[in-house]
Order: structure tokens, then sequence, then C-alpha cells
């Protein structure tokens, strides 16, 4: 690990935050971000022995470490890079499923970064200011695990026997539970190391990755979110924001199409923290590269704007390696892809450089010849004692860049008290008091207007009072509305401004989202397209969904009201879509109570991902809508029953909302009780108690009809198998709205005629 006194964040105030809610989620890991002054004390005290012996490198700043990267002998690296090769062909031969190939040829970069370069705490992962690492070609993720595992990680510890990290460990009483299973339950039910790295399961782990290309796209949002911040909030006598964003992708990243999405605009936004190693192996499941990928990559990331060196020998050239982070780090203006040529399984004398070595294990009698080959005599899963030795310092010295951080840090709030609140909320998540009364509120008198507008009017109240708030469109800003009028455009020159300007890039747009929002849980970042070009997006909404990023999808043109641009451009089961998607939010507010309550709900879910459907046309501001209601998911706007016991009940979402209640009164004047019911939310709404949902859909009442111009796929859910669902289960087509709506049905007259036909 490279030392520094450039230290990163905590403070005595919100030391013990935790970052996550047991509550609703039991399985996410709920360390701190911090860990607590009186442990890191005790640490560095058992520890001043060891920090004796290491010297001054505790104490040096960031600048040298980058002037002189610490070197492992010779034959202690050749044995601790074994060992990180042993570890992953051990973990995969028993599990008999992974991908030893990527971790055996990745090692020596591995080595390098976590012992000689990154600075971080294996003992509080969420320190604020450490060096992120990812690892785009998640499906060799035994390389991370066996990295977090050496560096002293408690998710992924075989327990050691050296009397300095016994006694360190014991200070801050840590417990050794199941650590040594987790290496050996690789891909196991339960264990820390998962088949593909999963940020929810493993601390250590920045970010969820696995589809390829995904990964190196949320890097481009961890080190946008850096240079953001460190505009913002440095100043000239106190940075206390400096850490750079590390990626290993491979050739499949490089294949796939978000990648290069996400790093063109990293060049245009010249982050220069941004250092990518490109496992340069030239294999992938199929077989050599060559019969698909045969681009220069260098010249293509040159043309985008990287700053682009190679090493030659990535197997055993490690002051290679050492020299490009160096030349890296020194170029400030433009991100690095340094491309490393590795022969993937190397020390295999059979399978190396052979497909057969990506996606499956090596088998007994290969392994027992890498073991030979590379001259291994030891157990499966052993670490050699000098190699525990030579990385248990990391405990150490992690706890000593956090402490340094901590007192800059509270040098900095004497200073600054009021960047300081601004830049605590951001690093912990913690909102501030009353951001929620920012929120504009309507009355049917209010003039109508499309949804879209009403967002816009949101987000911009809202940036005066959520610190982390920031986003932008995929080139459709004045059309998704998502301009925040009172902050310029984030461009390598003024960094420290909250629109981001995404171009026509959806997939990117959403995986750049990610990583910002999994950077610091303060941190709201959203992202507007059409809604119908979710379509391009969709793999990044996932993982926003699966990795707990609290992503907010501002998604305009909800439905065939968009009229004229015709069915290419008209969303018919998206909505089914991402109601069919585990942990998100598929909002379809009707107006601008609604609205604001979309964004209300959006805002406090940190670690769900939320989706708002808006409408290009005009809506009325209708009686009944509020905030509150949009919070339980589904709720009564408007009601003529006593008892419970409505003749009818209408269901209604977004711009069809209105169509419910312009039924419904025409049913009320013919002597019917009608109730009107806005279900903006099925997700929220399922999340409410039984005693809830009864008294807005009673079981007893089954003369039900929905209306909502999209897909009638799931309302049967809702409306019962007595009841109605109008909608569209075709393509749309291109005229104006009103037209639309009339030939497809999606009227009141349709609504009463349903209604009268199940009574």
């Amino acid at each position: 690990m490279a030392a520094s006194s450039s230290l990163a964040l905590s403070h005595q105030s919100f030391l013990s935050h935790s970052l996550s809610n047991p509550k609703s989620h039991p399985t996410t890991p709920t360390s701190s971000l911090f860990l607590p002054t009186s442990s890191v004390k005790h640490l560095l005290k058992s520890c001043t022995a060891r920090r004796r012996r290491v010297g001054s490198r505790a104490t040096v700043v960031r600048a040298a470490a980058a002037e002189t990267l610490e070197k492992t002998d010779t034959e202690l690296m050749e044995k601790s890079v074994n060992t990180i090769r042993f570890l992953a062909i051990d973990a995969v031969e028993k599990a008999n499923s992974g991908h030893p190939g990527l971790p055996m040829g990745c090692a020596p970069m591995g080595h390098i970064l976590y012992d000689e370069v990154m600075r971080y705490n294996p003992k509080n992962p969420r320190w604020f200011n450490r060096d992120r690492f990812i690892l785009s070609a998640g499906h060799g993720c035994m390389l991370q695990y066996a990295l977090l595992h050496l560096a002293g990680y408690d998710s992924i510890q075989i327990c050691t026997s050296s009397p300095l990290v016994a006694t360190c460990l014991s200070h801050v009483k840590l417990e050794f539970m199941q650590q040594e299973e987790d290496l050996r339950s690789f891909r196991q039910w339960g264990s820390k190391t998962p088949g593909h790295p999963e940020n929810f399961e493993t601390p250590g782990v920045e970010v969820t990755t696995g589809p390829l290309g995904q990964g190196v796209a949320n890097a481009v949002g961890l080190a946008l979110a850096e240079k953001h911040l460190a505009a913002r909030f440095n100043k000239p006598d106190a940075e206390i924001i400096d850490h750079y964003t590390y990626v290993i992708l491979g050739d499949g990243c490089q294949m796939e199409g978000i990648s290069n999405e996400a790093c063109s605009l990293a060049g245009h936004w010249g982050l220069g923290k941004l250092i990518a190693l490109y496992d340069d192996n030239h294999i992938s499941i199929d077989g050599d590269t060559a019969i698909a990928f045969t681009e220069n990559v260098d010249m293509r990331f040159e043309a985008l704007g990287w700053h682009v060196i190679w090493v030659k020998n990535g197997n055993t050239g490690y002051d290679e390696i050492r020299a490009a982070i160096k030349e890296a780090q020194a170029v400030k203006d433009k991100p690095t892809l340094i491309k490393v040529t590795t022969t993937i399984g190397f020390g295999s004398p059979n399978k190396a450089n052979t497909y057969s070595v990506h996606g499956s294990a090596l088998g007994a009698k290969e392994v027992q010849a890498t073991r030979q080959n590379l001259g291994w005599p030891y157990e499966p899963f052993h670490v050699p004692e000098d190699v525990k030795k030579h990385w248990s310092r990391h405990i150490a010295e992690g706890a000593s860049l956090e402490a340094a951080w901590n007192a800059k840090f509270a040098e900095y709030e004497k200073k600054y008290p009021a960047e300081a609140a601004e830049l605590k909320s951001i690093i912990t998540g913690e909102l501030p008091a009353g951001w929620e009364k920012a929120l504009p509120t309507y009355t049917p008198e209010s003039p109508a207007d499309a949804t879209r507008n009403l967002s816009q009017q949101c987000l911009n109240a809202l940036v005066k009072v959520l610190p982390g708030l920031l986003g932008g469109s995929a080139d459709l800003a004045s059309s998704n509305m998502t301009l925040l009028k009172m902050y310029g455009d984030f461009q390598k020159d003024t960094p420290e401004e909250r629109n981001l300007r995404f171009g026509v890039r959806e997939h990117g747009m959403g995986a750049i989202c990610n990583g910002i929002a999994l950077h610091s849980p303060g941190f709201i970042p959203y992202c507007a397209t059409f809604f119908v070009f979710t379509d391009y997006m969709r793999a990044a909404m996932r993982i926003s969904a699966l990795s707990q990023a609290g992503v907010i999808y501002v998604m305009t043109h909800d439905s065939i009201g968009l009229g004229e641009d015709g069915p290419t451009h008209q969303p018919i089961e998206h909505l089914a879509s991402f109601r069919a998607m585990p942990n998100i939010l598929m909002l379809r507010p009707a107006d601008g109570n609604e609205t604001a309550g979309a964004y209300k709900v959006a805002v406090q879910h940190r670690k769900t991902p939320s989706v708002l459907a808006l409408s290009r046309q005009k809506l009325p501001q209708l009686p009944g809508t509020s905030i509150e209601g949009v919070e339980r998911g589904g709720y009564i706007i408007s009601d003529n029953s006593s008892g419970n016991k409505p003749d009818f009940i209408l269901i209604g979402t977004g711009s069809e909302l209105e169509i419910a209640a312009r039924a419904a009164d025409q049913l009320r004047k013919e002597g019917k009780a009608v109730r009107v019911v806005s279900l903006v939310c099925w997700e929220l709404f399922d999340e409410q108690s039984a005693e809830y949902k009864e008294s807005v859909l009673p079981a007893a009442v089954t003369a039900r009809v929905s209306i909502e111009a999209g897909s009638t796929f799931g309302w049967e859910r809702m409306v019962g198998p007595k009841g109605k669902a109008i909608g569209i289960d075709k393509f749309g087509a291109s005229a104006p709205a009103g037209r639309i709506y009339k030939e497809y049905g999606i009227t009141p007259e349709a609504v009463i005629e349903a209604a009268k036909s199940i009574s």
C-alpha cells in the first residue's frame, strides 16, 4: 500500500453512522463508514513496533509515494504473486466452477496495486478517502478475493498466527467467523465469495460486476464523483479529497459497447485519477480474440482522449507495471489506459494461453502440474508465513492513513464549517433536516402541466437542499426537462458544476450513475431519457437494483400520449417489465402532488433505484392526490361510498388517473357509489399492511376496472378474476395523442362500459 498523509474522511460526530438499514435490507453489510476513534487508537498503539519497522513510509505524502512505489524483493514478490494464483486455482478447483485464467494472468498487477500503490484501511472498507478498485472483468473475482484476504479484510480472511496481527485484531475485538470457510466456499450458498463480485455481499468490493463493461463504466462514475467533490470542497490550504480509481478490464469489456460510451465520456471529462489496466490476453470463451476482435485498442483510446501505455510483459515485468502506474499518476488531465499483455492461465503447462483455462477448473492433474511448474510445494489454500508477514503491515498502515485524515478533516471543519457540513451529508448519507419541505405542492386550481415539467420544478427545488443531487440527460435535457437552472455543466474545467451532459449514451449513462451512487451514500444521481429508451440501458438499471444503487431514472414521454413520434417512441411493455424487476420502484405520477411524492420516495430510498414515468402531455391537478398517498403506493383519491363497500373501484396511474376520475363522476351522476384509486407504485403498495390494502381494495368488491396506457400484463393482480383491465397490448401509432387515445379505447366511455359489464 502506498502510504500518505494526504488523508480521507471521518469525524467524531458521525463516526458510528451506519449505511445500512437492517430492517429493510437484512442481507446488506451493516458496517459503519468509520471505525470508532478508540478502535483506531488501540490498533495504532498495538502496532507501534511494526510501524517502526515500516519506517517513515507511514507519513510520506502521496506525491512521494507516486515517485517511489514500494518494491518487494523479487523472491518474495514471486511467492506473493503465486499465492494469489494458487488461492484462485484452489478455490475454483474445490468449487469445480469459476474462472482461474484471469487471476493467474493478472496476479502481478493485482499484487502491485493492493500491496504497493493503493491506499485503503482493511479494517474499515468504507473509509471515505480510500482508493477504489473495480474488477470490471468480474468473472475473475477470485483475484479480488485473494487480494482482499491477503490485505487483511475481515470479510475474506484466513486466521493468522502472526503475533502482531493477533494483537491488533484483539484490540478492535474483531471475530474470525467462517473466514477461512469463505475462501474454501467459493461460489457456495452463504459465502462472502460469490461467483462475481457483489458489493452488497463482500465488504471491500465497491460495485457489482459481471456483465462485461459495466464495471469500467461504474469506475467512470466513481472517478467523476472524486473529481466533482475535490473541485467543490478542496481548499488551497486543505486538500481533503484525493483518491484514485483503478480498474482491471479484459477483452470482453473492450468489446461491449458500454465501455466505449463510458470511456468516451471519461476522456471528454478529463478524469485524470482514473487508471484502467487492460488485461490484454487475446483469449475469450470462443478462443483467440482474432476471430472477432482485431481493432487497435490503443489508437481507439487515444482518440477517446486517454493517455495510453503498453506493458509488454505483464507476466513477470513487475518494474514495467510499476513504471506504467507511476507514469499514469503523473498524467493529471486525462484518464490512462495501461495495456498489460498477459498470458491467461500463466503457469499452467498445458492450458495457459487457451480458452479452456478461461471458465473452467484446471482439473486435478493440471493443478498438480501447475504446482510443479511454478515450484509451489504447498497444500491448497496455504499462505506462506513470509507472505502473511509482508502483507500484515496494511492493517497498521490503513489505520494510520484513516486517523491522519480524520485529524485533517477536523481542522478543515473548524475553518470551513459550511462546506464540512455539506460534505458530511454526502459521505454519510444523512439527509439535511427538513429537506422534504422544499418539495412544491399543488391545488386543483394550479394550472395543468406535463409531469415532466413538474419534475423539473421538483429537481430545481431539491438541488437547493440536497448537497449530493446531480445528474443529467442523454442529449434530451430540453425535452426531459432535467436541467438544474442554478448550476452550470460538469465539464473538464468546471467539475464543481452539477449538470451532467451524457450525450446519446443511455447505457453508459446508467452505469456511470451507478458508480456515482456507490461512491458515497449521500450522492443522489439522476439520469433521463425517453421511457422507451430504457431498452438501451436496461442492463445498467438491473445492476442498479441488484447492487442497491439508489439512482433516480427520470423517464419522460411515458406512453402513446407522446403522439406523433409513433410506435418506435411509444412505450407499451415497459411499465410491466420494471414492475417485474426486483428491488426497483416503478412510479407513474398523475399530477404535481404525485410527482413531488415520487421524488420524496426516490430520495428516501437510497438502496433502491426509482423509475419515474412522466408525461409529455399536460395533465390537470387532481383533487385528492397527495405526497403522503404516493408514499403508500396506492390510495383513494375520491369515494362516495360508505362502509368500504363501493359499487365500483376504478384504478388508474399517471395520465389515465384523470380518465378514471372522469368516468367516476359520470357513474356517480347515475347513482353509483364509486371509489377511484391511484396505484402510483405497486411495489410500495405491496409493502403496506394487509389492513391498509383491504381498506383501499376490499376483497369483497370484485367490480374493478383498471386503466393504463400500457400493457395489461400483471393487472389481474389488482382487478381480480372478475375485474377488467383496459390497456394496450399492441404497438402504438403515429397520430396526435387525442386521436390515438380514442382509437385505442383509453377513454372514460370505455371505463364506464367495462364497469357496467361486470356490475
